[in-house]
C-alpha cells in the first residue's frame, strides 16, 4: 500500500513562552502544500520486526531514527500482534526546511498502519499517538488548514480560504537547526495574535502576520532574508519564512504568472497555482 505524505507551511508563527516540560507554547496556522513524499508499506511475514529503506533526498537519520519506523514501534506496544512491516520512503520534501516533511511521514505511517492492519483507531486516537512522534504530527492526522496552539497539537479548523492565490516556495538548501533557532528567540514587542491576523484580508498580512524565527534566522543567513525581499519585489501579496526555516514562500494573485529567476542548482523551487484544499 502506498500513500503520499505532503508538507505544510506556517502562516504566522509566534512563540509565546517555554513550558515546564521544555516545549514551547506557540500559535500558528498550518496550511497543507502539494509537495509529496512517497511512503510504501507491505506486510513482511519473513521478518520479525520492521524493515526500512529510503531513496531520494538524504535525511542523515538512521532507520531507527526515522519517524515511520518509530510509528510502527509505537503501535506495536499497544498492538502486540501487529505484524512485521517492510517500509520504503522516497523523500522529495526538502529536509530541515520548516515544511514538516518528517512529521508528515510519521503521521501518514500511523494512518497507513491503521488501514493496512485494520486497527480501527479513530482520528482522535491517531492524534494521541501522533503527538508522541512530534509536535507537528497531529496536524497531518487532521490534514486540513488549522489554527494551532499548545505545542502545535491543539488544532482548530481554519475557516479562511486561499482560493484566490497561488504560491511560490523556495528552499535555498540551508539547514536550520530548530534547537538553535529557539535559543535565539527574544521577547517580541506587542503584536497581533495569529488568529486575529489570519481573519483579516490577506492584503493586510504583511503588517499583521509574522514569524518570530525570521529575526534570528535572517540575521544569521542574509541569503534567506533576500529571498523574502525578492518575493515582495516580484509582486507577492504576502511573503514569509515557514517554521524555523529555511524555506520562504510568497502568495501571489491567482492570475499572476509565476516569477522567473535563475536559481542555483541546489535550490528547491515549487510553484503551486491552486491553493484550494
Amino acid at each position: 500500500m502506498i500513500v503520499f505524505p505532503h508538507c505544510k507551511i506556517n502562516l504566522g508563527l509566534q512563540i509565546l513562552h517555554k513550558r515546564p516540560d521544555g516545549f514551547h507554547n506557540l500559535e500558528t496556522v498550518f496550511y497543507p502544500i502539494a509537495i509529496h513524499d512517497a511512503l510504501e508499506m507491505l506486510p513482511a511475514p519473513a521478518l520479525t520486526d520492521v524493515s526500512f529503506t529510503g531513496t531520494g533526498i538524504a535525511t542523515g537519520a538512521t532507520p531507527e531514527q526515522n519517524l515511520c519506523v518509530k510509528a510502527w514501534h509505537l503501535l506495536k506496544k499497544d498492538f502486540p500482534a501487529l505484524p512485521p512491516a517492510d517500509i520504503h520512503l522516497h523523500k522529495a520534501i526538502p529536509v530541515g526546511a520548516g515544511l514538516g516533511g518528517g512529521s508528515a511521514d510519521g503521521a501518514f505511517a500511523l494512518r497507513l498502519l491503521n488501514s493496512l492492519y485494520t486497527l480501527a483507531l479513530t482520528t482522535d486516537q491517531l492524534m494521541q499517538y501522533a503527538i508522541k512522534l512530534g509536535s507537528d504530527c497531529p496536524f497531518f492526522i487532521q490534514d486540513a488548514p488549522c489554527f494551532a496552539t499548545g505545542r502545535g497539537e491543539v488544532l482548530t479548523p481554519a475557516t479562511f480560504q486561499l482560493n484566490d492565490y497561488s504560491l511560490l516556495l523556495i528552499n535555498p538548501g540551508i539547514h536550520i537547526n530548530t534547537g538553535w533557532a529557539f535559543s535565539q528567540l527574544q521577547s517580541p514587542a506587542h503584536r497581533h495574535s495569529v488568529q486575529e491576523a489570519i481573519a483579516a484580508p490577506v492584503t493586510t498580512w504583511v503588517t499583521l502576520l509574522r514569524n518570530d524565527f525570521e529575526v534570528p534566522v535572517f540575521a544569521a543567513h542574509p541569503e534567506i532574508a533576500a529571498l523574502k525581499t525578492w518575493l515582495y519585489a516580484q509582486g507577492a501579496v504576502y511573503a514569509s519564512m515557514s517554521g524555523s526555516g529555511s524555506t520562504v514562500y510568497g502568495l501571489f494573485s491567482k492570475n499572476s504568472p509565476p516569477p522567473v529567476n535563475e536559481w542555483p542548482g541546489h535550490y528547491f523551487v515549487h510553484w503551486q497555482a491552486d491553493l484550494q484544499v
